[in-house]
């Protein structure tokens, strides 16, 4: 399954929201509010939204000033979220968050919803920094 936020335009440079991201603590500013558990240790963050099970993103890989990749910690439901980010000028970007699953067709239809939803909400948070 692969979903994508819409493109949104951030008024810093992709160096500059490149290294927010890269600093996972961050990310809290980013989430939804109903989110009610954040901790980040290392690599890594551990955050649950209200009537979700937790869920651990690891760094798995950065392309400086383009692209932040996390994934799954377990590899029991395997996928990876990635910000994708566009330099339009020295102070202004773009980005899109990927989401990319691999989920069987009844764990897809499940999740498909809130997970659309909670891509756009931290779409939406990156374009308020």
């Amino acid at each position: 399954m692969n979903l994508k936020s819409a493109k949104v335009s951030v008024a810093k440079s992709s160096k500059e929201v490149f290294e927010f991201l890269s600093d996972l603590k961050n990310f809290e500013q980013l989430m939804p509010e109903n989110t009610q558990k954040f901790e980040v240790d290392g690599d890594s963050f551990l955050f649950s939204l209200k009537g979700m099970p937790e869920i651990r993103l690891v760094l798995k890989e950065k392309t400086e000033f383009s692209n932040i990749t996390l994934g799954a910690a377990s590899s029991k439901l395997p996928f990876t979220l990635s910000g994708n980010l566009t330099e339009i000028s020295e102070n202004e970007s773009q980005a899109q968050l990927v989401f990319s699953g691999d989920f069987n067709p009844m764990m897809a239809m499940m999740v498909k919803k809130p997970l659309t939803k909670f891509i756009e909400v931290l779409a939406e948070n990156i374009s308020k920094l």
